[in-house]
């Protein structure tokens, strides 16, 4: 056979329905230009005309490496689809169209403290990258605030909630609300009914810090504390107080007469520096005791403990854990 009618036996079935389908046979089409289809991508990484992203932003949104995605970004601001914006950053001059980003609602305890801050700063960083619409919120410390901001994620719709507060009495109100709204959501740092939580093991850490202070007082003043002062949040229930539950624990395991130590408690009002600050100043104007041990819920308060102590100059008369970190007297 000639490849004259070989050719035109092939075109002939290509043109023809298939006997046993009725079908005609699908081509393969071939005209995609993958260059083209790569620099939409980057377009569409933009979602708006006022997001400003840089390059290594837009490489893990577009899931290529940062050479070619540098190429295709000055292309496109040539082509005048793109431009700069500020030294690293790119800006787009055209609105694509594209589907609904994914809604993420965070609901901060407090700009005051340092953990929130930084994971205020994670998450900003964090939907960024995934291209992610972030509704920040800030709770204040106040349960009434904290309603109100659920209620105004459940209005705008958002698709996950990510909630630190620390009032327990609204902890099952906020989960209601969420569950009606049928919106799932993530309990940071005080467990919430129905959440994902996500936090440390309390009575661990707390225990943790406990013994470490238990060890330095055998070693510095020979097992001999003469006072326990407990710096907690009472707003949050015993789940979060129970980091000072477990550095009770801890410095009863390792020290023979921590029975016979006295102990105060303190509500800080959330773990506040001046609201801590205020109380340790009044508790040592009361009594200026010497060998105390202080066991804070939090990093700041032991921190504004450590300002009370030197304000006075007893700061070598008292020892420090917050959290799982630890002050001993003159450093921290």
């Amino acid at each position: 056979m000639s490849r004259t009618r070989n050719a035109r036996l092939f075109r002939e079935m290509e043109s023809n329905p298939s006997p046993v389908t009725g079908k005609y046979p699908e081509r393969k089409r071939s005209y995609t230009i993958q260059s083209v289809v790569r620099a939409v991508e980057v377009l569409n990484a933009f979602s708006s005309t006022s997001e400003v992203l840089d390059l290594r932003i837009v490489a893990g949104r577009v899931h290529l490496n940062k050479g070619t995605t540098f190429r295709l970004l000055e292309t496109l601001v040539e082509t005048g689809l793109l431009e700069r914006a500020g030294k690293q950053g790119y800006r787009s001059s055209i609105q694509t169209t594209r589907a609904t980003r994914f809604r993420l609602g965070y609901a901060s305890q407090s700009n005051l403290l340092p953990f929130t801050s930084a994971v205020t700063d994670g998450l900003i960083t964090a939907a960024s990258a995934a291209n992610i619409e972030l509704l920040i919120l800030n709770n204040k410390f106040s349960a009434r605030t904290a309603l109100q901001n659920a209620d105004n994620f459940v209005s705008e719709n958002v698709d996950l909630v990510i909630d630190s507060q620390i009032n327990i009495n609204v902890a099952a109100q906020i989960a209601a609300k969420f569950s009606d709204a049928r919106i799932p959501y993530i309990a940071l740092d005080i467990p919430h009914p129905g959440a994902v939580y996500f936090g440390a093991d309390n009575y661990k850490a707390g225990r943790m810090a406990g013994r470490h202070l238990a060890r330095w007082t055998m070693k510095h003043w020979k097992g001999n504390a003469e006072q326990v002062i407990l710096l907690g949040v009472d707003a949050a229930g015993p789940l979060l107080n129970a980091r000072l539950t477990g550095m009770v624990d801890g410095i009863g395991e390792l020290l023979p007469n921590a029975s016979g130590i006295p102990n105060q408690h303190y509500d800080t009002k959330g773990g506040q520096f001046e609201a801590t600050l205020d109380l340790v100043r009044k508790h040592l104007r009361r009594r200026k005791t010497g060998r105390v041990l202080v066991g804070a819920v939090n990093d700041t308060a032991a921190m504004a403990a450590l300002q009370a102590f030197r304000e006075v100059g007893l700061e070598k008369e008292c020892a420090i854990a917050g959290r799982m970190a630890a002050s001993s007297p003159g450093r921290r």
